[in-house]
Parts: C-alpha cells; structure tokens; sequence
C-alpha cells in the first residue's frame, strides 16, 4: 500500500522571500521570474534587488553575495519588507550576510550541497552552521540543490559547468510549488529566451519542474502557502522598475506633447535600464544616442531640444557632477530638458549598485553662477512613471532644465503601475513659433517664459550660446544692469513654476504634536511605519515632496501647524538644511547612508521615541 504524502494549504496575506546566492547564480533572474509570476497572479508588491558593484565578486565570498527580496500581499504594501519570511540560502556566504535580517523561526532552505570546507571557510564560518546548532530559532530545510540539478541533467550533453548553471532554476520550481505559483509564465520565458538554443531550453525546464516535483514529492514539506490576489483598483496593471518607469513616462511626455523623444546618454549604474529600455521603442519614435561621455551625453540633449524635440538625459551622481557645466548653459539658453539623475552612494564611485538620497544639494547648487531649475523627486517605481511626465510638462511649458531625482532603490525596485488609458493621461500642449511678425528670442510671455522657435524656420533666425542675452532681443550683452535683470528673470520663472504645481497634501490630522516629511524614495517606509504607529493610538501626520524646487506654496503654512517635524532622509539632513533655512524652523532630523532604504520599523520605533510614548494613548 502507497502513503499518499498530505499536503496541508495554509492561507497568508503577506510574505516576504529573499533569494541569495554568488553573482552568478542567477538570483537577480530568479527573483524576476518569480516577481512576474506573483504580478500575473493579482498579488500587490514590491522588490528590492541587493548585488554587488563587481560584475564577478570572487565566487563564494562574502562580498559576492547578490540577493533579490520580494515581498507580495493581499493587500495594499508599499516596501519590500524588513525582514524575510524565507531564504533560499545558495551557499554559506548567502546565509551569513542574511541570516541576521530573517524573521524568527523563518524558512530557510539551504542548498548543503555548496557546505563543503571550501566554501565554509571563504564565508569566514568556523564551524558548519548546519551542524553546530547556531540556527535553532530557524526552520532548516536542508536541500542538496545542485546535486539534485545534476541528477535532473543526467544523459545530457551539457558541460558540469552549464548544469551547475541551471540549479537557481530548481530553487525557483521549489518555491512556486511552495506558494502555490504556476510554472507557465516562466516556461513561456524560457521559450523566448532559448529559442535558439533548445538544448538549454530542455535543461532549464527540465530543472524547474524537477524542482516544482520535488517539493510534491518529498516529505520535508508537508505545507503549501497561498497568498490571494491583492484587492486593487480595477484596472489594467503592468509590474514595473523605477527605471522602466522612467523611460515609457518619457515616451508617453512624447506621444502626449506631439514631440519626438531624444536621449543622449552614457552608461552609469544605475541609470543604464533606462537607456537599454528607450532603445527598444524606435517604433515610438524615440531615438538613443549613447555618447562618449557624460559630457556629450547631456550636450546632444540640449542640440535635440534646440531642434524642437522632447529631450533627455540619464545619469548618476557622479555623472551629474560632469554635466554640470552644460547645465548652466541649458539654464542660460532657455531650453526644456529633462534630467533623470538615479542617485547612489557616493561620493566618488561611492557604492554604485546601493541608494541614497545624497544628490538633492548638488541639483540644487551643483552649477557656476546663480543657475536654478526645476528639481522634482519620484516616490515609488510607479511614481518614477508619472513623475516623468511631469518633469517633462514642466521643462516644455516653462522651457527650463528639470531634474527628476530618483535612486538605486527605486531604479532597481518594482511594483505594479496601474496603466490609465491615453486619452486621460495628462496634455502637454506645446506651441512653437512660427509667425515672424514681433518676434523677438528672448521676449517673455506671462510666464516669463521666452519663445521655442525651431532652426530653420524663415524668418525666425536666431543664436542662442552660453554668453549673457541682451533681455528681449538675444543678442550677447555685457550690461551690468542687463545681467542683473536676466539673473532675476530666470530666477522668477522657476518661482513661478509654484504656481502651477499642487499643494502639499496633509495624509491625517492637518495640524497636531508631529509632522513626518519625507521626499523620494522614503515614501513607502514612511507610510507603513505611520500606519503602524497610528494603529497603536498615536498622532502622527505624514506630507510627501514631489515638487522640491520650487516647493509647493502652502509648504510653510502647512509646517507652522505642528508642534514637531520630522524629516527622514537617506543622507545627512539635506532637505532638513534648505527646510531650516527656508523656513527658519528646527526640524528633527532622521538619517541613515548606509547604501539601504529605511526600514519601516527603523522608522516606527524614531516616532514613537519621540513622542515618548504617550502621545493620544
């Protein structure tokens, strides 16, 4: 008689599942396998990527350790959570660097066939934690992944070295078994991607379904997991990077203002996607240009935009510092661009792969002369989408620079964007000049907002350069009082902008004991944590800056309805500093620059600290 395994399904709202292995085992493919499979299947999430800058970390080293963390829900999240629900531990590095962020009593499913002295000692481990009992507290689920991969790939005539290749996918077909996920997505993948290799076709599905039988057949699982569909508005949703995001909000700024899109660009981490994603949309009329430089990248901007496109940049901290001086000149000719600057650890090449909020005083400052634009900052990789076009709104209307600061967080990131038809996406209307009679280039509309009138067009000529304008006509002035009058206008333009930008949003009681305001990337540990502390009697408001030059025009009454703000930011108080000396107000600051995003219980546990535990209890 045949014992017929009993599996139990235990219903849950929320998980959170971290893969971790070597560079190159794949993990960053293997959580964006699982990732699609979760979206298609209505769960709301949110990830967070974690690798190392080298392309190769020496393999099983602590350094080399690359992890994707994906938490999925129910219900309506905003962050990839704080801590794993599970591992999937690929090597003994994996479980050393994260073994200290795991919930108690969490799942970890360890590959023992890479716990070989080798590999122990690289992860600088004295002992085999497999077997010197310093995971009680944990459930091990002791898998010999790769042994296992090997045997699937038996009687195939791929090298050891390609068959070891395959084994993330054996993790993967485990954990859809796990989570009650289908296979199918991922088997369609796979037919694209090897379409022309079957051989790795055959073995990559092979592996996955023996690592989806696997978990059916063996008795170390006797329980599967079921999160349902997370109850979203209705409509079309499509899971999305802050980068992707940023390059279909540029193309739909293009498709609303009638303008070919241009980006002149040069590879950064983490900027790069976002170029690699534009190139895929020449159908859409966009054109790339992958310059030599930075410098070059921003300068072929700036001609485009002359030329009457809807133009772009990307880059990264240090890629901003380069564009600086072509910045300046952006600002002096009057031209709309768009500057995508995703930020990362610096200073210097500082931590290309890790975020940080650490570039807001260089948008600001970072130019010779008094040289403002417009500065706006995405909150979420769905915002990255609507903050593009935005910024690219602006740039046309106003016919300045803006900067769209997002980060490493956010680029790599993703979560579901719900997709608006066409014709209810915001119009970006754009007149140029065309009629010759009292045209003058730097005359001003009631704007201050000078005329865009292409190369070429009779009777339009014009010059335009990095050297003073003689205000309305254009030519090159050295007036004193000129100057100073030029200086001003373009400093009034941009203030003007506030007009035409939304009030700061109060989310609770819109005065009280304490303000938290955030800008970018700390929205969604900001909105938890308040969530949170809220549900435990206390009184907190949260507000949120998109507009940060210049800010909105209620921004100060709004402050002055609070005994106490708080402003956490992944820097050392940079927002805090133009705060204080915006508002001469003492705001709390809250800092961390450790290459991660807050936590939300990081954040939970400075509330509470400061209103002391009593506040509305």
């Amino acid at each position: 008689m045949v014992n017929e395994k009993k599996i139990q399904i235990k219903q849950v709202t929320d998980v959170t599942v971290k893969f971790a292995g070597d560079s190159g085992d794949g993990m960053q493919l293997t959580g964006s396998q699982f990732t699609d499979t979760t979206a298609s299947l209505g769960n709301d999430l949110s990830t967070l990527p974690d690798f190392p800058a080298e392309i190769r970390a020496p393999a099983g080293s602590l350094a080399g350790v690359s992890g994707f963390q994906l938490h999925f829900s129910s219900s309506d999240i905003s962050t990839p959570g704080d801590s794993p629900d599970v591992l999937i531990a690929m090597n003994p590095a994996a479980l050393k660097v994260n073994i200290k962020e795991l919930k108690p009593n969490a799942l970890i499913i360890v590959n023992t066939s890479a716990f070989d002295a080798k590999n122990l000692k690289l992860a600088k481990y004295d002992s085999n934690p497999l077997e010197d009992d310093s995971l009680q507290g944990y459930n091990v689920i002791p898998v010999e992944l790769t042994k296992l991969t090997m045997e699937a790939l038996k009687g195939t005539d791929l090298s050891i070295k390609e068959k070891e290749r395959c084994k993330n996918f054996f993790a993967l077909g485990l954990m859809y078994w796990l989570y009650n996920r289908p296979v199918a997505n991922t088997i369609t993948w796979l037919e694209t991607k090897f379409k022309n290799k079957p051989k790795f076709l055959e073995a990559n599905k092979n592996v996955l379904m023996a690592g989806y039988y696997y978990g059916e057949m063996t008795e170390l699982f006797t329980t599967k997991y079921e999160v349902l569909p997370a109850k979203l508005p209705k409509g079309k949703y499509r899971n999305v990077s802050g980068n992707e995001a940023v390059a279909i909000g540029l193309i739909t700024a293009s498709l609303r203002s009638g303008l070919p899109l241009f980006l002149g660009s040069y590879p950064i981490t983490p900027a790069s996607e976002i170029l690699q994603e534009l190139s895929k949309y020449r159908n859409f009329g966009v054109r790339t240009f992958q310059a030599e430089d930075e410098i070059s990248g921003v300068a072929s901007a700036i001609g485009a935009s002359f030329a009457g496109n809807l133009a772009a940049t990307n880059t990264s901290g240090p890629g901003l510092s380069l564009k600086t001086e072509a910045l300046g000149l952006a600002v002096i000719a009057e031209l709309p661009l768009v500057v995508v600057n995703v930020q990362r650890g610096g200073p210097s090449t500082g931590l290309p792969t890790k975020t940080e909020q650490a570039d807001l005083l260089q948008a600001f400052f970072g130019r010779h002369g008094e040289a403002p634009l417009c500065i706006l900052a995405a909150s979420s990789p769905a915002d990255c989408y609507w903050s593009a076009i935005e910024a690219s709104r602006i740039a046309l209307k106003y016919m300045t620079p803006v900067i769209l600061l997002t980060d490493g967080y956010l680029a790599f990131g993703s979560e579901p964007l719900r997709i608006k038809p066409f014709d209810e996406l915001p119009e970006i209307p754009v007149r140029f000049k065309v009629n010759p009679d009292d045209f003058h280039p730097y005359s001003r509309d009631e704007n201050l907002v000078r005329p865009w009138a292409i190369p070429g067009t009779p009777g339009l000529e014009h010059r335009i350069g990095g050297l003073e304008k003689k205000h309305i006509y254009g030519n090159i002035s050295y007036e004193p009082d000129n100057h100073e009058l030029m200086i001003n206008l373009r400093q009034q333009k941009i203030e003007k902008i506030a007009d035409d930008i939304p009030d700061l949003v109060v989310e609770g009681d819109q005065s009280g004991e304490l303000l938290i305001l955030g800008w970018g990337s700390t929205y969604g540990a900001i909105r938890e944590a308040v969530t949170r502390v809220k549900e435990n009697g206390y009184n907190v408001s949260q507000a949120h800056l998109k507009y940060l030059n210049p800010m909105p025009k209620n921004l100060g009454s709004v402050l002055k309805n609070f005994k106490k703000v708080l402003i956490p930011e992944l820097n050392l108080g940079q927002l805090a500093l133009l705060i204080r000396n915006k508002f001469l107000l003492d705001v709390l600051q809250f800092n961390k620059v450790q290459g991660q995003p807050f936590k939300v219980s990081e954040i939970e546990n400075k509330l509470v600290e400061i209103l002391g535990g009593k506040n509305g209890k």
